[in-house]
């Protein structure tokens, strides 16, 4: 987006390198700092994904390991039997892949009627956060919890963004949203930490700047100087249009940065999902600030989604490998990554395929610098987080970006890109008033939908380029396939296809949906060629639908089911040709 990141072509230093190769790559591990946090995160519950994760863990040197989402996500999910001895199964297993800290998930409050009525004595049925009593229920609360899983090191913390939110709860001494968060946090801590001798992470969260001061201004004034932080690398959540999170330096505690290696809003490792020089440019930033004590890095997105012994692996690859040696290059870490795993011969046409995936996903999943994919997901609309909640300007001062990908144009994200891009009823949602009232004050986002041919030739410039550089990176890997050994040379050929039907449909339902915006509003525009370029879309849409509901090798389980974007793109065939109800029922007639 903001930068060609390696998309058309490696240096000529893979010449030298391949000498290197042929030598054998080492694995990371060899300068890494003592005492250096190196960690990833199993989301999914599937046994043997777990297994296949920790079994690929000792090379990397992991010494930390997170079991959440689906294993745990919440401490007193544990009482379940099932998770309870999954947890602790992993746990041992972690321990005995020589993995010193195994944390595990958890968020406080809990939804509130998990606590005894007894203490829901504040106005509105709230928890008295001045009683006594309730605070000695909670904590042995957590004492009975953490009986049930004896073994593991850590706690992960949530206390913001919960069910019974604390900062919502009663209370005449603690009169601050902060006060409230520090307190609970303080309370947790005393069994954890004092009684127990766990390590506890804060995870931080916040939805818009605001919530975010929030939670970094309770954080200090929590009590307990063991108390570490896990914070995102990126604010908010995990955009490669955002910027480094710019809070964690002013964060008075060991800090742990997460990154999301699977990809969770960007393919979720299903489609060209390697990025160095995304982790390496961030790991690069928070490798100077005193306070962080490593990285952890999330290893699937559910299912069978993990991406060990995938293209994908690459990303956990790079956060090892810089951490090892800080002067290592992006160029480096590609041709390493891909001569060690699919052979010397093959890899520089791997590592030129791979290093176009930045590319790819920011001009496909990507709409000028604004992410218009559901969790992965084709959904330009009914979705409306892409057009307030996960925009990057949110984040950036002053909102501005400069998008590549054939555009070659600076926009604002507000006054140009979300108040063009952004469907009417997206504008009026609550959540952008609460989150970014500014926008509206100012006039930067105005009411109604501004959907322009320029901006229709804008997002199809850089789907087109997404298309484009998608098919190249085919080509790459079927230039490398003579030196490839089969399955790597079917794994690889599967992977990069599904990314160039992916931009293949994202491109002609992009057509379809925002010109049929520009027809519905503006009568002017209901011409021969705008119905063309519909109905262009739609047929060609309809076309690679049938193409991905066919493909015979589909993506692996998960959050993103790849296949059903095919079923996605038939809504929109249907509510463009018959009429959709939210644009007033207009139908576009086939030319």
């Amino acid at each position: 987006m903001a930068s060609l990141r390696g998309a058309t072509a490696l240096p000529r230093l893979f010449a030298v390198l391949i000498l290197l190769a042929t030598a054998g790559v080492a694995m990371p591990g060899a300068r890494a700092e003592a005492g250096q946090v190196r960690g990833w995160t199993i989301l999914s519950d599937s046994d043997a994904g777990a297994d296949a994760v920790i079994a690929a863990a000792k090379p990397y040197r992991i010494n930390h390991l997170q079991l959440s989402h689906e294993i745990v996500h919440d401490l007193r999910e544990v009482r379940e039997p099932a998770k309870q001895a999954q947890a602790n199964r992993l746990t041992k297993a972690a321990h005995d892949a020589g993995i010193a800290e195994v944390a595990i998930w958890d968020h406080s409050l809990y939804d509130l009627d998990y606590y005894p009525a007894e203490f829901r004595t504040g106005p509105g049925g709230t928890i008295d956060l001045d009683d006594p009593a309730f605070w000695e229920w909670f904590k042995q609360d957590y004492r009975e919890m953490l009986h049930l899983v004896p073994d593991i090191d850590s706690v992960i913390l949530t206390f913001i963004e919960t069910g019974a939110r604390v900062e919502r709860q009663h209370s005449a001494k603690l009169t601050t949203a902060e006060q409230k968060l520090a307190y609970l946090v303080d309370q947790v801590a005393e069994v954890i930490v004092d009684e127990r001798g766990l390590g506890l992470y804060l995870r931080t969260f916040g939805y818009f700047p605001e919530e975010m001061e929030r939670t970094i201004g309770a954080i200090a004034l929590v009590r307990n100087p063991h108390v570490k932080v896990m914070a995102k690398a990126t604010p908010h959540d995990f955009f490669l249009t955002h910027p480094n999170d710019s809070t964690i330096s002013r964060i008075d505690r060991p800090v742990l940065v997460e990154y999301d290696a699977a990809g969770e809003y960007n393919g979720q490792g299903k489609i060209a999902n390697a990025w160095p020089e995304e982790h390496v440019q961030r790991l690069r930033h928070y490798q100077t600030l005193p306070n962080v004590i490593g990285y952890v890095a999330r290893t699937d997105r559910y299912d069978e989604s993990r991406i060990i012994g995938t293209p994908t692996e690459i990303n956990l690859y790079a956060l090892a490998r810089a951490t090892e040696d800080p002067r290592v290059s992006v160029e480096t870490i590609y041709h390493e990554f891909a001569a060690r795993t699919y052979g010397p011969r093959a890899a520089r046409d791997v590592a030129s395929a791979l290093s176009k995936s930045y590319e790819i996903v920011t001009s496909v999943l990507y709409s000028l610098g604004t992410n218009t994919a559901n969790h992965s997901r084709l959904d330009y609309e009914p979705y409306c987080s892409s057009y307030h909640r996960s925009v990057a300007g949110k984040w950036i001062d002053p909102p501005v970006t400069y998008v590549r990908h054939g555009v070659n144009k600076r926009f604002h994200f507000w006054i140009d890109v979300v108040d063009h891009l952004s469907p009417a009823a997206c504008k009026t949602d609550p959540t952008l008033a609460r989150e970014a009232q500014y926008v509206l004050d100012r006039g930067w986002v105005t009411m109604g939908d501004h959907m322009t041919p320029k901006y229709l030739e804008y997002v199809l410039t850089e789907k087109d380029h997404g298309v484009r550089v998608a098919e190249s990176a085919l080509r790459d890997v079927v230039k490398a396939g003579r030196d490839l050994k089969p399955e790597h040379f079917e794994q690889l050929k599967a992977y990069f296809e599904r990314t160039v039907l992916t931009a293949r449909l994202h491109r002609a339902v992009a057509a379809a949906y925002f010109g049929y915006r520009i027809y519905v509003r503006d009568e002017q525009q209901r011409t021969t060629k705008m119905k063309r370029l519909i109905w262009d879309g739609l047929d060609d849409a309809q076309r690679v639908a049938e193409q991905i509901r066919t493909y015979p090798v589909p993506a692996a389980g998960g959050e993103w089911d790849w296949v059903r974007d095919a079923a996605e793109a038939a809504k929109y065939h249907d509510r463009i040709s018959q009429g959709w109800d939210r644009y007033g029922g207009i139908a576009v007639p086939r030319p």
